[in-house]
């Protein structure tokens, strides 16, 4: 048994040497192999992102699913003028300024007047005079009619001749006659007065509504010339409207002109109050067509008013097929129908967050035309898909396609 283990021997010259160059070749090979996948890995998956477009969600106003022409103009008021006085003069005296707030018949400016209220002032001692002179006149004929009547008396009892008496009789008529001429006197030197009162009137300028000063077109100090163009001359003092009457005027391409009525609703929405949006309806249409630009001028009046509404803003004007009720007049969080999932997911939508989409359910509401009202899972800002393509899966990696 001795004999038997002694002759049991492991050869060992027919195995080689290990190298410690070999190993580091193989963890070499390892880690290239990885970084081959890691790189083969990330190529798969940029050639796997799906071509989507993309839509963000958006608040939108049920308006706009009964809108049947949308048309752009600007605010207008339909009582506007440029103040003047008659008179012709320097001013001096301006009581307002832009945006004071002013009411019919308050003087506004006055035009230098010294020299037409120094004439009224002569007209009204001239009707003094003439007064004066009517009174004495009255006197004269009182003091002839008692001796007419003595006259009268002594004739019957022959204590005066018969001359006598006729030149009584003359002085009576004499004075009757002076009392016309005095009475027209009086009413020639009113008459004037009147005159001198509407001269001193005319250097005053007074507003002819109510309304609000718009802009200040002369200083105190500046020459007043309404009727002509002299250099360095002022025509009118200043600018007011009534903003009670601001309506918008906004063109209507002829094509166009059947889907707009009088008394149709509409909604007004302006430049400077993008969050607002006021209801209008039809006012009137002036009955000709410009021929250069073929477009009917259509006004729309203000039924909801705001202050903040100002003569020349920009407004776009949507003509609505029937009244919006308070709730419709309120914005909606909407996307597009075709954002929508596909089949038994129609309550879902593909939302696009860091290059890749999730499908997300939602909680739709009510049809806004092409668009669809939703209650919950989104949030306006966010993208979504549009139009999602059929090979496209929850969390699958996606790029915008390229308009």
């Amino acid at each position: 048994m001795d004999d038997q283990l002694s002759n049991l021997r492991i050869e060992r010259t027919g195995i080689p040497a290990r190298r410690p160059g070999r190993r580091w070749r193989r963890y070499a090979m390892w880690a290239g192999a990885v970084v081959l996948a890691v790189a083969a890995y990330f190529a798969i998956q940029q050639r796997a992102a799906v071509s989507v477009e993309a839509v963000a969600v958006s608040r939108i106003y049920p308006s706009q699913a009964h809108t049947l022409l949308n048309a752009t103009g600007y605010v207008v008021a339909q009582r506007k003028a440029a103040v003047a006085s008659k008179a012709t003069g320097r001013l001096e005296w301006l009581g307002v300024r832009e945006g004071s707030e002013v009411k019919q018949g308050q003087v506004l400016a006055r035009i230098e007047n010294r020299d037409v209220t120094a004439q009224r002032q002569q007209a009204a001692a001239n009707v003094e005079v003439a007064q004066a002179n009517l009174a004495q006149g009255e006197a004269e004929l009182k003091d002839a009619q008692r001796a007419l009547r003595r006259s009268e008396d002594l004739l019957k009892q022959r204590f005066v001749s018969p001359a006598a008496h006729d030149q009584t009789v003359a002085r009576y008529e004499k004075a009757v006659a002076a009392i016309a001429s005095l009475r027209a006197g009086v009413a020639a030197a009113q008459a004037n007065r009147r005159v001198s009162e509407v001269a001193v009137e005319q250097t005053l300028v007074r507003a002819p509504f109510d309304g609000v000063v718009l802009t200040k077109n002369a200083n105190v100090g500046d020459n007043i010339t309404p009727f002509s163009a002299a250099a360095d001359t002022k025509g009118a003092v200043l600018t007011m409207a009534d903003m009670s009457t601001l309506e918008v005027e906004a063109d209507v391409s002829e094509s166009n002109l059947g889907k707009v009525k009088l008394a149709q609703p509409a909604e007004i929405q302006l430049d400077a109050l993008p969050g607002v949006r006021l209801r209008g309806v039809v006012g009137s249409m002036v009955p000709t067509v410009d021929r250069a630009k073929a477009t009917v001028t259509v006004k729309i009046r203000f039924v909801d008013r705001d202050p903040r509404v100002l003569p020349e803003m920009s407004a776009k004007v949507a003509f609505l097929e029937r009244e919006m009720s308070a709730a419709e007049r309120e914005p909606r969080t909407a996307i597009p129908l075709t954002a929508l999932a596909t089949g038994d997911r129609s309550a879902a939508v593909y939302r696009i967050a860091d290059d890749h989409a999730r499908l997300t359910p939602v909680q739709t509401g009510e049809a806004l035309g092409d668009w669809v009202e939703i209650r919950a899972g989104i949030e306006p800002g966010d993208k979504v898909v549009l139009r999602p393509p059929a090979n496209l899966r929850d969390g699958a990696r996606v790029e915008l396609a390229r308009k």
